[in-house]
């Protein structure tokens, strides 16, 4: 199973597949099909049943049950675009049998060294998937992709192990955080899911930020300097008055946890406007909201001594800690526990710091908690995955739907 499933991750990556931001298409690049069409004529080839692609990048599959009880359908969900962080075109993967625990060589003299990323100690003995130094690997999601495929293969060919209905989505644009937006809950048709989406062995998430976006607008007016007394109104510092009225503590470099923040992502302007983009994230619903009053209240105090025109604060909801729909089931989260007992995984239940899939599907009405994938250091450079966590992450997966049969 180790070899199915790195010999799939391996094929996966490189095919490039990055989102767009700035793109307004579903899915934001016309490449992530590509591996849409490689991936749908695969789940034909396996066996599955009732598969689709829409026009906007979701691909759904179907294993039937082979069991007369009633069991609830699970989902399996993975996404297929990579981050915009760094480049995914060309990517070269390295292979590493046996990891020796010490300094890994990349290209153009990158290395990636255990004194600096602890992490690879954890991987001794085991055959390692790293980039080569000159684009990201892709193991976040096509590791998770490769996990499902695998563990559907296995499934059709061992129908002695029973379960009820599994569906199968690999869907676009989970990076740029729209990966849901067009996503067809009732079409799908899963009771509950789960994306396997997360990181290193033993991860667990059911609980994520609440999220939204802000856009502060101010607005000057320019006068010549020479002549500027009393006149001007420079945008740019009540852009910096704003921003100096923000709580210096809650910040991404001095939080974790469960500890929100509001986080200053972009500042661009001139004396007549200046924009600056926001985004704010907190577990706890109360304060989440308490946050967006702050900044709400921070935009009349410069209105009050400039004016109502010379700052606008906009701000939109972008998804909600999925835990307030996940704990009603807390079952589904109880079954994963118990498939990570029988492999001995230790589970690492954290909240994610981070967008996921599963917080706007359990938001729609699919309660979708986030398991291992495998990947390490993602998004850049220095991101590997180990084949014996993909091959863990496979067997938890077949693992579960044997649970979900069982209890019924």
């Amino acid at each position: 199973m180790k070899e199915q499933v790195i010999e799939r991750l391996v094929r996966y990556v490189k095919i490039d597949t990055q989102s767009d931001f700035n793109s307004t298409t579903t899915p934001s690049t016309q490449k992530q099909f590509d591996l849409l069409h490689i991936l749908k004529d695969e789940l034909a080839d396996i066996g599955l049943t009732d598969i689709t692609l829409d026009e906007n990048g979701y691909l759904f599959a179907t294993l039937e049950s082979n069991t007369e009880k009633k069991v609830p359908t699970i989902g399996f969900l993975a996404h297929v675009d990579t981050t915009t962080d760094y480049t995914g075109t060309n990517v070269n993967p390295q292979r590493i049998d046996n990891y020796d625990g010490e300094t890994i060589t990349l290209k153009n003299g990158l290395v990636m060294a255990p004194d600096y990323f602890p992490n690879l100690k954890n991987y001794v003995g085991q055959t390692l998937i790293t980039t080569d130094g000159t684009t990201l690997l892709g193991a976040d999601d096509k590791a998770g992709i490769a996990e499902i495929m695998t563990a559907m293969a296995y499934l059709v060919k061992n129908s002695d192990i029973k379960h009820g209905k599994i569906r199968v989505a690999f869907t676009p644009d989970e990076e740029i955080g729209r990966g849901p937006h067009k996503f067809d809950v009732e079409k799908f048709g899963a009771d509950y899911a789960y994306t396997m989406d997360g990181g290193p062995l033993g991860e667990l998430q059911y609980q994520s930020f609440n999220a939204a976006g802000v856009k502060v607008t101010t607005r000057g007016t320019n006068i010549h300097p020479g002549s500027a007394k009393d006149k001007m109104v420079n945008s740019i510092a009540l852009a910096i008055a704003f921003q100096n009225e923000m709580p210096k503590d809650a910040v991404p470099e001095k939080t974790d946890g469960y500890e929100g923040f509001i986080h200053l992502m972009q500042f661009n302007g001139g004396i007549e406007e200046t924009t600056m983009s926001y985004i704010i994230r907190d577990h706890d619903r109360a304060k989440f909201e308490e946050k967006k009053a702050y900044m709400a209240e921070i935009g009349k105090k410069i209105q009050a001594a400039y004016g109502e025109d010379a700052i606008t604060v906009a701000m939109e909801d972008q998804y909600y800690n999925m835990g307030e729909k996940i704990e009603p089931v807390m079952e589904i989260v109880d079954i994963v526990k118990e498939a990570f007992t029988k492999f001995e995984i230790t589970p690492i239940v954290e909240p994610i710091r981070g967008g996921t899939d599963g917080s706007q599907l359990s938001f729609m009405g699919l309660p979708t908690p986030n398991i291992f994938a495998g990947g390490e250091n993602m998004h850049g450079k220095y991101e590997f995955v180990s084949g014996e966590t993909m091959e863990k992450a496979t067997e938890v997966i077949i693992e579960i739907v044997q649970l979900f049969e069982a209890r019924n």
